[in-house]
């Protein structure tokens, strides 16, 4: 088996920032934001939850008087992270995420949290920050993945997963219904941040090759992402339909769900305009990783679960629009968790949290899967 087991801990640490600084800076910022006289108190909750590998996620109370009351509101900072701490993404945008989750919830009715303040310029924590409304409820995890069993949505009834799936699907769905994408996000066209190509297919993938060539120059280069990139690039689908607004990290780890419903879609940091295919073509693939670590643990996991039929068939029914196959968009999706993993590595190497491999694709959790895609395409 060439796929490396999961580490026991597979949590990072995400930041070298001082949580006592970081409280002390916020609360002077939102003194100058807030209405004078509200006197705002910061308190700070968590650092990071524990899914996602990107940017840094704050949980943190603030405190104010309002009509004369003091009241306490639960908020969520998203912060780009510092240079020296090895970002997942060769940038942020956090300007970009915070206008994308403000539209999305003005013209869908998906459950984009509301996002309150944006702080772009970096010198209140030192890199850029917005803070949006907490949402409670559940969140299919990631650390260890909710497909080995022990959590609330794996000891779920079978009927209780199906209406998860559906209703997450749900949620795509009204994602791409957007009207007028093109126009609305035309911030989110890859060629504003200089990617080329013919298409928007073509300039996502660019943005791709762009990514992998920074994670490659932080750890070492991956054959088998460069098979995976020749093989795209080579076997580009034509562009079919209009362009929609992809989450981009479309995957139910980015959720949180009360009563099997998504309440809130998380996660911006991938958005981008392209093909309905891509969101679905993540969705599928994400969930083959997770089950099949599972299954390399020696765990049954969820087979039956976001797989790409059922998922492609909920979502024709749902929007009355048929997809293409699946295959480029996951092998792509294989492409993009490669790139993610040379970063999320060279940060635990940072951080002295592993040893730099002399095989740098023991660290792709999803190597066996990758592998496995390449056969079948022939790449």
């Amino acid at each position: 088996m060439n796929q490396a087991p999961p580490p026991a801990d597979m949590t990072l640490q995400r930041s070298s920032r001082d949580a006592d600084a970081v409280r002390s800076r916020l609360t002077s910022w939102l003194e100058g934001v807030l209405p004078a006289g509200q006197d705002p108190e910061v308190t700070l909750h968590a650092g990071v939850d524990s899914n996602g590998m990107s940017s840094e996620t704050v949980l943190l109370a603030v405190t104010r008087t309002v009509d004369g009351a003091r009241v306490s509101e639960e908020y969520v900072a998203r912060v780009a992270p510092a240079a020296d701490d090895l970002p997942v993404f060769p940038s942020y945008r956090l300007g970009d995420q915070y206008r994308v989750m403000q539209l999305a919830a003005e013209h869908s009715g998906v459950p984009v949290p509301a996002v309150r303040w944006l702080e772009e310029t970096g010198d209140v924590l030192g890199t850029p920050f917005f803070l949006m409304d907490r949402v409670d409820g559940e969140v299919p995890p990631d650390v260890l993945p909710y497909t080995f069993g022990d959590n609330w949505l794996f000891d779920a009834s079978a009927e209780d997963r199906a209406a998860l799936q559906r209703r997450s699907v749900g949620v795509i769905g009204d994602l791409h219904a957007i009207p007028d994408a093109a126009r609305l996000f035309d911030f989110l066209d890859p060629a504003v941040a200089g990617h080329q190509g013919d298409t928007l297919l073509a300039r996502n993938l660019a943005k791709t090759r762009d990514w992998y060539e920074y994670g490659a120059r932080g750890l070492a280069p991956s054959p088998l992402v460069e098979r995976g990139l020749t093989w795209l690039e080579e076997h580009l689908p034509a562009a079919t339909g209009d362009p929609v607004l992809c989450w981009g990290d479309a995957r139910i780890g980015n959720a949180i769900y009360r009563d099997f419903t998504p309440v809130a879609v998380l996660d911006w940091e991938m958005a981008t305009l392209g093909p309905r295919e891509m969101d679905l073509g993540w969705m599928v693939f994400a969930h083959r990783v997770f089950q099949g670590i599972a299954e390399m643990m020696g765990l049954p996991g969820m087979p039956d679960f976001l797989r790409a039929e059922d998922v492609a068939g909920s979502y024709t029914e749902l929007t009355g629009t048929p997809v293409g196959d699946l295959t480029w968009h996951q092998l792509h999706s294989a492409v993009q968790w490669g790139c993610v993993f040379l970063r999320t590595s060279a940060r635990q190497i940072h951080f002295g949290e592993m040893e730099r491999p002399d095989d740098v694709e023991q660290v792709f959790h999803h190597r066996a899967l990758l592998e496995e895609l390449l056969a079948e395409v022939g790449a």
